[in-house]
This record gives structure tokens, sequence and C-alpha cells, in this order.
């Protein structure tokens, strides 16, 4: 039966259901699944070698024949190995084979194979462990550029590469061209079926790059019509009508006065509310850079004109600092400020809800429980969500579905992750961009150190010393339970901290007579608010915590962060608790404990003592580990990318984001009849969040 883009993969040879149950895990289900599943690395197994002129340690192909009937011995239980010796003009070679047994079979005397391998030397010989090995003259895998793909448990490389042989054989002529074929000639990029076909198994490497550049300026220039689509859609609604106003008024509430860039942020802010046109707008700023007296500020305004507004914070905890900041700033204004949040009683909710939904409350902070069905306001005029990488487009959405009338409610966005331009770009596409790049005057920068194993006690000392002027410390762990494979052990702990265990060794060895608790994020949200909270009320001396107090509580009175294995942490995650600590007028420090040698890891560790700048951190971070530690795609309800490099394809982006903007400006909805197979790729790109073209 001849194959289709649309075959379900068990119409192969080899595929029944427990193998398609585990493709199905890497997301393959059809055999347009497989051909869209592109190879992460390729080996080159094109050089073929004499036995005796093959390097060492390096793999390579060898064209010998079989000098001898494979030997199999048992060496123990669960231990055979095969062994047999290939020839060719040059010399001999022992080829082993570890539990392989069909190997004494598939091997035949006096036939020539080809090997691909490490040669390793023998003595005055040499050999070869477990390599590929094809008959010579019917080779698919060797003498080629072989693919290499992401695999899962019980699907190996060789399975996958051979379906995919098949599949492009058969069905690369399928594919469709998305790209208009304008934009194709214009960027010099090849036609789909050959890079389709070279992208899998490449006939050199000049057609792979061919073949890599046509696809990733695909994969943007889709990405790019998508977030176009998104701006133009939400840009159609009418927008709330909110009064430009002097915030003389409002600046009076303030304890302090605005900076410059939190005054030109409200600018921007004001203008789009006052528009006409729902505003969309994300505001990027570092750690207490002011964030959240924007948010009020742009509360304040919407109230002015009559409108409610909606806060949505990531933690409870988070929430209720929040409404209590607020609260003491707004209600000498006369604004009335409420609270929801999940694990509030029955009768708090009902009561909250009631009071929203009569218009008595102008500003309802809350999490999550504010999507909930049962909360209506009454007259919803903007939405706040805090922390970006917390809420995706969709949630949003949900919550900006809850304004009636028609109006799509303004929307702004917080963020305290500096995202460099060229991501923040494609992450928040669907949104205008403010940067408040100025920190208020008075706070002190947080002091960094880089601190080696050999310092650890002197650490404990520091701890001890802090503590008792009466300040606070956090100890932030990569991992919650013990790791079983820690390589080696230092203080009775394997090599990764963990946070329990690490914390009841504080507590009982370390730190007797000091107050330790710990926190993770796979504790009862009621259990990690209420240790959070112990903290915050200053009942706790050591916090030991994951990552989970990264968008966190503000503790003014906690002075030190200590990371444990920081190498293991991305740069902005790194400056991000960071920032937990220096929020009051103590002097902060932040000790990065890593006991690597690497000189890459401790350079990278190095940026951050070095500067504060988050901006400069993220754009470090982007170029060593690409964009993976910024975002994750899943979160933001963005399609996730599987060949276009954020970080390392930049050229091609704005390429792509180029051509995308001329296409769209021809044909603004993609309605052409030519255009509607780009359109229905384009949704089904954004397939996660099917509504959000709506």
């Amino acid at each position: 039966m001849a194959l289709t883009l649309e075959s379900g993969l068990r119409e192969l040879p080899g595929i029944g259901g427990a193998r398609a149950a585990r493709l199905a895990k890497l997301g393959l289900a059809t055999v347009g699944d497989l051909l869209g599943y592109y190879p992460r690395s390729y080996e080159d197994r094109t050089k073929i070698s004499t036995i005796a002129a093959a390097p060492e340690e390096v793999p390579v192909c060898v064209a010998a024949l079989v000098a001898e009937t494979p030997r199999v011995s048992h060496i123990r239980k669960g231990l055979e190995l095969v062994k047999v010796k290939a020839a060719d003009e040059t010399a001999v070679m022992t080829v082993t084979f570890f539990n392989q047994a069909y190997v004494r079979d598939a091997l035949r005397l006096g036939e020539s194979y080809i090997f691909y391998g490490k040669v390793e030397r023998q003595g005055r010989g040499r050999q070869m462990t477990n390599p590929v090995f094809e008959r010579e003259g019917a080779a698919r895998f060797t003498g080629c550029i072989m693919p290499v793909y992401p695999l899962t448990a019980g699907i190996s490389n060789n399975l996958l590469a051979g379906l995919a042989r098949r599949c492009v054989d058969e069905c690369a002529g399928q594919v469709p061209e998305l790209l208009p074929e304008e934009v194709r000639l214009a960027h010099s990029l090849a036609q789909v079926e050959f890079s389709c076909r070279n992208i899998h198994f490449p006939e050199s490497w000049e057609a792979l790059e061919i073949a890599r550049r046509r696809l990733i300026f695909e994969e943007f220039f889709l990405l790019s019509c998508g977030m176009s689509l998104l701006r133009t859609g939400r840009d159609r609604g009418a927008g709330p009508g909110v009064e430009r106003r002097d915030l003389a008024p409002f600046l009076s509430l303030l304890p302090f006065s605005f900076t410059g860039a939190q005054r030109r942020t409200v600018d921007e802010a004001a203008a789009d509310m006052a528009s006409g046109r729902p505003m969309n707008r994300l505001v990027q700023g570092d750690v207490g850079s002011g964030k959240t007296a924007v948010a009020a500020a742009c509360a304040w305004l919407a109230w002015q004109s009559g409108w409610q507004s909606a806060m949505m914070a990531p933690t409870e905890i988070l929430a209720e600092q929040h409404f209590r900041s607020l609260s003491a700033l707004l209600s000498p204004a006369g604004m009335k400020v409420g609270l929801l949040t999940g694990s509030m009683k029955a009768a708090e909710k009902r009561k909250a809800k009631a009071a929203l939904a009569a218009g008595e409350v102008d500003l309802m902070v809350g999490t999550h429980a504010l999507l909930s069905e049962g909360v209506e306001f009454h007259k919803l005029g903007l939405v706040i969500t805090d922390e970006q990488h917390r809420f995706g487009v969709a949630q949003r959405a949900a919550l900006a579905a809850k304004a009636d009338g028609g109006l799509r409610p303004h929307v702004l966005v917080m963020s305290a992750t500096p995202i460099p331009r060229t991501l923040a770009l494609i992450v928040y596409g669907d949104l205008d961009v403010s940067v408040i790049d100025e920190l208020p005057p008075g706070r002190t920068p947080v002091e960094t150190f880089v601190v080696g194993e050999d310092k650890r006690q002197r650490m404990y000392s520091f701890v001890r010393k802090l503590v008792a002027e009466g300040r606070q410390a956090y100890i932030v762990c990569p991992a919650v339970e013990e790791n079983p494979d820690g390589e080696g052990a230092f203080g009775g702990l394997a090599d990764l901290k963990a946070v329990t265990t690490y914390a009841e060794t504080l507590k009982t060895q370390v730190f007797p007579d000091l107050r330790v608790a710990f926190v993770h994020g796979k504790m009862k949200p009621r259990d990690k608010d209420a240790v959070m909270s112990t903290f915050s009320a200053g009942d706790i001396d050591v916090l030991v915590s994951t990552t989970v107090i990264e968008v966190g509580v503000d503790v003014p009175n906690a002075a030190l962060m200590i990371v444990e294995n920081a190498e293991r942490f991305g740069l902005s995650q790194l400056h991000q608790l960071r920032g937990r600590v220096g929020r009051g007028k103590h002097k902060s420090y932040c000790v990065l404990m890593t006991a690597t040698h690497s000189q890459d890891s401790r350079a990278r560790l190095k940026v951050l003592a070095s500067t504060t700048d988050g901006f400069k951190i993220a754009e470090e971070d982007l170029k060593l580990r690409g964009p993976g530690d910024f975002f994750g795609s899943r979160q933001h309800g963005l399609p996730q990318l599987h060949i276009a490099d954020l970080a390392g394809d930049v050229r091609l982006l704005k390429e792509a984001q180029q051509a995308a903007r001329d296409l769209l400006e021809a044909d603004p909805g993609l309605e052409k009849r030519k255009h509607r197979p780009l359109l229905e790729r384009v949704k089904r790109m954004f397939s996660d969040n099917p509504d959000i073209f709506n």
C-alpha cells in the first residue's frame, strides 16, 4: 500500500502496538510527523579507511573481510561475547560484540562488511568494540552522512533512521511547499522536497547546510506570520476608553519619586489606553526596578475613567504581598483593592466575588482563581499579569474574556526576566515592549562571589555571622530528593545537593542552634505558603529551597543568597535568585557554590559576579546556553521550534520576519487562495492554543 503523509507509522513493517506507543512518546504518529522530526546531529560515515591507516579514538568506516567463524563465549551470567577476526590487505583486527548473540549468524566467513566504530590498539594488533556493520555493497547506514535523532527508551537510532529512510524515499515529494515562490526566490532558498531529503539523509555537507537554511527560515517565517496575525487580531477590537490625565495626584501617593524609566513606561501605557484600541504591553525591568508601581499607576488611570482592574500573580503569597502593598498605596485615594485566592474560605470567596460583580472593588488581586467560573467583573478595563513566564498567551486571553460588551480589556504584563531584544521579538511578539532600565536610587548592588568546595566551612561561618546580626539566608539547591546517581559525595551527601536531606543535615549537624526550614515545588501550595509566611515574618533563619522562590516573596530582611551546584543553573535564573536579596536597607550578598573544575562553567559564573545588569547577563546566557533558559515555549503558549535556534540564527530570524511583514502587507489575513495552506500551517503551529487567533 502506498504511503501518504497521513499514513500511521503502524503501517510500516516492524511497527506493532508497543513500538507505536514508544514512537508516540516522541510525538510521532504519522509519516508527516516523522518527516518533520529532524536529526539533532550527524555522524560522518563517508570516509572509508584501511585497518592499518584508521585513526585511533575517532569513529571511522573500515571495509574488511570476515576471516573466521564468529566465536561466542559466556563470561558470566548476563555477559556474553561474540568475537571475530576481520582482515583487509593491510592488517587484521579483532571485532568484539557484547551481549549481541545475533551477530554470530549475521557475520559470514569470507564475506566483506563495512564496520563503523572506533579502532583501538590491542598490544601490537588492532580492535573494534560493538561497531555498526553492514554487508559491503548493500550499505544503508555506512559510507554516508548518518542522521542522529533524539530518542526514547526502546527506540534505537537505527530503527528511527530506517523508518525515516522509507518515509523520505516514498513521501518527500508530497510535503507541501508553504513558502510563496517569490519569497523562496528572493531569499535564495531550496525547494521543500530537496530540503526534506537532505535534512534527513544529506548528499553532502553543503547540501545539508542548504536544507537547514531553508527549513530554519520557514520555521521563523511561519512563527513571524503567526505572531503578526495575533497582533493584528488583537488590534482589530475596540479597547476601553481611558482618558489621559495629570499623574500628579497619583505620584503624591508614592513614598518615593518615579525614575525617568518608570515615568516613560507609564506614559507609553497611558497612550495605549487612550488610543481606542486594546493595550497589550510588556513591562520588562530588573528585580527592584519598580514595575509594581507602574502597574499601580495604570490601575489608577483605569479607575479614574470608571474601569475595574485585575492583577494576576503566580503564587498566593505573591498575590497577598501585592494586595497589602497596593492597598496601602491606593486606598488613601479612595480606591478599593480586593483579594481572591484559592485557599480563602468559601464565605470569603463569595463575599469577594459579590463585591467584584457589584463594582465595589476597583482592583482585584488574585491567583489563577481569577480565571475560575463564577468570577464576574462589573466593568473590567485592565488586566495586569505578574511574571510573564508563569502566564501564557492562553491565560491572558482567558482573563481578558471576562470583560463584556465586546470590548477587549487593556493588558499589561510585567516580567523581571530580562530578555534580549531578538528573543523578545518572538517570545512577546503579540506585545509592545517597555523596558525599565534604571533602578530607584538607594538600592545597593548585591555583592556576588563564586566559591569552591574548599571554602564551605568559611561560608557556613558567614551564615552564622549574618544571622547573629539579625539577618536571614536562603540556600537554593537544584534537586528535591537525594540524587541516587551522585558520582561522589561530600559531607555525606551526593554531589547534587538535595533540599530535603540537606536541610536535615544543616538542622542537625551544621546549624543545630538556628531555625532551619525547607520549601520546594512538590509541596502542597498551602504548606509552601505557610513556610514562606513564617520566613517572611522573620521566624526562620535559614530557608533551604529549590528555585520555587525565584518568583517569590519580598523579604527585606533576607541578606544572603547561597546557591549550591550553581553551575547547574542558567545565568538568568541565578540573576533572578540573586534578586531575592538586597531588597531592604541591609548590605546583601550572593554566594555561588560550585565544585566544578570546568573553566567554561567558572567563567560563566564570573560573568554574574562582575555585573548586576540583567540585560547584559541575558545576552551572555543566550550566547552560552541558547534560548531554552529564558522561557519554556510550552508555558508561553508559543510553538516549539524544531530546527531554528533563536540564539544562533538571528540573521535568518530578521530576514524571515521582514519577509513575513512584506507578505502580510500585501495579504493581511493570508486570505488569498494561494496562501491558504500557509495559513492552515500557521494555525497548526499554534495548535496548543487553537483559539489564539479568534
